[in-house]
């Protein structure tokens, strides 16, 4: 054999072994072709089973989102009305109040009141570990003959009374506006969820949160801690919140009624709301009415003095603001007043004075505070309401109404 011979066999059999090579690639590649198509059905198919089961699921947590949207405190009157025959006459009045503290030192004071709950402040919380704060609490509950409403202000941003304790929690919540920004309102739900997990792990219920009032100019005192958005996105802001928060322990209060709009900071002094009435009821009712039809408990009210609806009276001591809440929007939960040791009442009123308004003007639940700075007492309060029963400015059974509502409702959030 000679050389060329040589040399064509053994291009031959190169050329052959390439050949095989690319055959042997080819069968892999069809091979391996063939199991992706295979999986990629199996993935889509049973995709395909994933969403029609959502769907199913969605259609069932529809339903029973419209069947217990409505609050139907009613379903547990005969229940708080037998509970109030186990309570004296203080202790029914005392029902009607949410007392701010800012630390347990009154403890002693507080437990004979048998007051309906207590507002805790960011000096509650101040340096304390989860256990101590869930002892505090629990001390609290301990000593009451009705479950508590424990509440805070955890509305994020620049208001965290508790998530600002470092302890607790790596970093505290943030603003509404922010949130809303980043993810938009899948951010808004896992942001109520997490708020309630933590919140209700410490033992607290209810949260004076969100701010739904409409603020959209930098100018306006409540921009911070708004949405920043107009009313349709604020409208779902509110009902997002409640919505979420209907899968945990915690109630949240919609706040600020009937709207802050660019009103000026009523901690420190009066402000008056000179917008016209279809302004306001246009625009800032819209988030307060979709919240109501998704179910929220509480509203809370403002202290501006709304001059197109009640001109002499703030919002919270004014019966026309209430009867808007009732009757235009058809609220059947509970109203509760911003808290009376702000600029804008102690400037006008006296404790007494404030606190006989705002029973008699339709709230149920008065928020008051205590503190080293005021003239008045613990006892006060509850004599407060005396005087206005004794001069036939606010009724017992309307007392006794309010205290029979907020016991339905604390039924109702399973706390009995």
């Amino acid at each position: 054999m000679n050389k060329k011979q040589n040399n064509l066999i053994k291009y031959k059999r190169k050329t052959l072994i390439i050949i095989s090579i690319i055959a042997l690639i080819l069968i892999i590649g069809v091979f391996t072709l063939a199991i992706n198509i295979k999986r990629q059905t199996k993935a889509e198919k049973e995709q395909e089973v994933i969403k029609e089961e959502a769907s199913q699921n969605k259609d069932v947590l529809e339903s029973k989102e419209d069947n217990s949207n409505k609050l139907k405190l009613n379903n547990y009157m005969q229940k708080a009305e037998e509970k109030l025959k186990e309570l004296t006459e203080d202790e029914v009045i005392a029902q009607l109040f949410l007392v701010g503290t800012h630390t347990t030192s009154d403890f002693e004071k507080l437990k004979e009141k048998q007051f309906g709950g207590y507002l805790f402040f960011a000096d509650f919380f101040k340096d304390k570990t989860e256990k101590q704060i869930q002892n505090e609490i629990n001390k609290f509950n301990e000593v009451s003959k009705v479950p508590l409403l424990i509440a805070v202000d955890e509305e994020g941003g620049n208001v965290v009374r508790v998530s600002s304790n470092k302890k607790l929690i790596n970093e505290p919540f943030k603003y509404s506006s922010e949130i809303y920004q980043n993810g938009g309102f899948e951010e808004i739900w896992q942001d109520t969820i997490n708020k309630s997990k933590f919140l209700s792990n410490l033992g607290i219920n209810l949260n004076l949160a969100p701010v739904v009032d409409i603020c959209e100019k930098e100018t306006d005192y409540m921009y911070k801690r708004s949405l920043k958005q107009g009313k349709e996105i604020t409208a779902t802001f509110a009902k997002t919140v409640i919505s979420a928060s209907k899968e945990s322990n915690v109630s949240y209060a919609l706040k600020h009624f009937p709207g802050y709009g660019n009103n000026v900071d009523t901690h420190k002094t009066t402000s008056t709301d000179e917008r016209s009435y279809e302004d306001i009821y246009n625009n800032d009712l819209e988030p307060f009415r979709v919240g109501i039809e998704e179910g929220a408990e509480a509203i809370l009210i403002s202290h501006n003095i709304v001059t197109s609806i009640d001109p002499e009276n703030p919002a919270s001591l004014s019966p026309k603001i209430h009867k808007l809440l009732r009757e235009n929007l058809k609220f059947e939960g509970i109203i509760i007043t911003d808290a009376m040791n702000m600029g804008a009442i102690v400037n006008e009123y006296t404790l007494e004075e404030a606190i006989i308004n705002a029973i008699s003007s339709g709230n149920d639940i008065i928020i008051v505070t205590i503190n080293k700075a005021s003239k008045e007492n613990y006892d006060d309060i509850i004599k407060a309401v005396k005087t206005g029963i004794s001069n036939g400015k606010i009724t017992k059974e309307d007392i006794y109404k309010k205290a029979k509502n907020i016991i339905a409702w604390k039924y109702y959030k399973g706390m009995l």
